[in-house]
């Protein structure tokens, strides 16, 4: 879907804001044919340069993919530092990233990036080392020095990540013990996600008017209707042309997202590029494995309702009955709250779907098999009389026939 050309314009500045680049200019320039010299024509190249000097800038970003050469031509014609979108959104992503683990994968993708751009940018990459002893040879020139540190720190920053993938399948695996239910927030950024987030579970996880706010992914317990309990977990927010090194870089840490049991998909209805920003983040998933087959465990929001009147508020409305069972959606104001009980009221339709509700009686005495339906089942309802419990549970289907045959228990009827 083509993209709004002021929304993406709109966009490209908030990125160069995120960083607290101050922004003097910003313009379109269409471009008929990509020149593999300077990506732009040398008109295009004389004015963003007349607009440095007169507003005395030295950075130019470009909305775009730069190849090494381009960036290094264009820096070289315009005598100005240059940054494309790629090397913009890992500025940005070095700058949020708080926790080891975020910072790690932050710094993997920068050290991609720059591996590709060895292009002897500058002098000092022309000369050489020279080799072992007089005979040695003309030893490795700078470049290859310089390539083969950035492969050595590759290599260490992997072998960490994989450590830190570890340590993150076995919170996950205890989770699952308990058993807790994840459901996972995606979304464009600055779709609205942490403020969901922050109204779900009544946490204050960072949430600005400012693309990627928050980049490290937050977990926190999320409250039911009915008393259940489940686990939110907030991650970094998707965008267009996503670099595909961070996407392989993140996909440790949106794992959460691929092993969740119901997906919140959050959009702002109120933008200009709604449309084309679902795309975006539909793509991201299918990066992840998560294709429509998955639709089953995605809850659609359409955020921000509050910048509507009543009469947009019905439109949209009808809109969202329209869609089919399978597909639902709802309106909600994060930043009012608005919609939100109906929201919870469907996560915990959507979680409950999955699982059977028992009802079965066991020996006081049996602390050992009352232990084990506390670990592995949801405890809804326990009750004590001449030395049984009778319990209500809710289980997975993989434990359901577990709990039938081992406690004699039988489907639940309300």
């Amino acid at each position: 879907m083509l993209r709004n050309p002021e929304a993406r314009l709109e966009e490209a500045v908030g990125l160069a804001r995120a960083i607290d680049l101050t922004v003097v200019d910003a313009v379109m320039a269409p471009v008929s044919d990509i020149r593999p010299a300077t990506y732009i024509g040398k008109g295009k190249a004389d004015e963003i340069a007349a607009s440095l000097a007169m507003h005395e800038a030295g950075i130019v970003v470009m909305d775009c993919a730069l190849s090494p050469i381009q960036q290094r031509n264009l820096e070289k014609a315009l005598n100005a530092k240059v940054l494309d979108r790629t090397g913009l959104i890992l500025e940005i992503f070095g700058r949020r990233a708080k926790t080891k683990e975020g910072s790690l994968q932050v710094e993997l993708a920068h050290l991609i990036y720059q591996r590709s751009r060895l292009v002897r940018s500058w002098t000092h990459l022309e000369r050489q080392r020279g080799g072992f002893g007089f005979m040695g040879g003309p030893g490795e020139t700078q470049i290859e020095a310089d390539r083969r540190l950035i492969g050595d720190r590759i290599t260490r920053i992997e072998n960490e990540i994989k450590k830190a993938q570890a340590t993150r399948r076995l919170h996950r695996a205890g989770r699952k013990r308990v058993p807790y239910r994840v459901v996972a927030l995606v979304g464009y950024t600055n779709a609205g996600k942490s403020t969901l987030f922050n109204r779900l579970t009544r946490a204050e996880v960072q949430a600005a008017d400012m693309l990627f706010a928050t980049l490290d992914p937050t977990l926190r317990a999320l409250t039911l209707p009915h008393g259940g309990k489940a686990m939110l977990s907030d991650t970094v927010g998707f965008i267009s042309d996503l670099p595909t090194m961070l996407v392989a870089a993140f996909r440790a840490t949106l794992e959460e997202v691929t092993e969740a049991d119901v997906i919140l998909h959050v959009r702002d209805i109120s933008h200009d590029d709604a449309d084309a920003q679902q795309n975006d983040v539909d793509a991201v998933l299918r990066q992840l494995d998560i294709g429509p087959e998955s639709g089953h465990r995605i809850i659609e929001i359409w955020n921000k309702i509050d910048r509507f009147d009543e009469e947009a508020r019905q439109q949209l409305a009808n809109t969202a009955a329209r869609r089919p069972p399978d597909q639902p959606c709802f309106l909600v104001s994060a930043e009012t709250g608005e919609g939100v009980p109906q929201l919870l009221s469907a996560i915990e339709d959507k979680l409950a779907a999955t699982r059977s509700t028992l009802d079965l009686s066991i020996d006081a005495s049996d602390g050992a098999g009352v232990s084990w339906l506390h670990r592995n089942a949801e405890v809804l309802d326990k009750n004590l009389a001449d030395g049984r419990y009778a319990m209500t549970v809710r289980v997975d289907e993989t434990k359901r026939n577990i709990v039938i045959e081992r406690y004699g228990a039988t489907l639940h009827v309300d």
